[in-house]
């Protein structure tokens, strides 16, 4: 992806980063925690779980797996 402005996320981002904070508190998940799980820095999740940032398709892969939690279920 060339560098520069991402993209603002979609209706669809922001549900899935919505969902993805209500499943951190819901097992007391910390951003940090999760960030070193999936191998993100803690700026970088912290961006997409503020919605500033969409998520990849790579990122939600390193997410579930981290809260291992299948993809379909997540």
């Amino acid at each position: 992806m060339p560098s520069g402005k991402q993209p603002e996320p979609g209706p669809f981002a922001r549900a899935f980063s919505a969902h993805v904070r209500s499943v951190m508190d819901a097992g007391g998940v910390t951003t940090s925690a999760l960030a070193v799980a999936a191998g993100l820095s803690r700026n970088y999740l912290g961006k997409r779980l503020r919605d500033e940032v969409p998520f990849t398709l790579n990122d939600v892969e390193a997410i579930s797996k981290a809260l291992e939690i299948e993809l379909p279920e997540l």
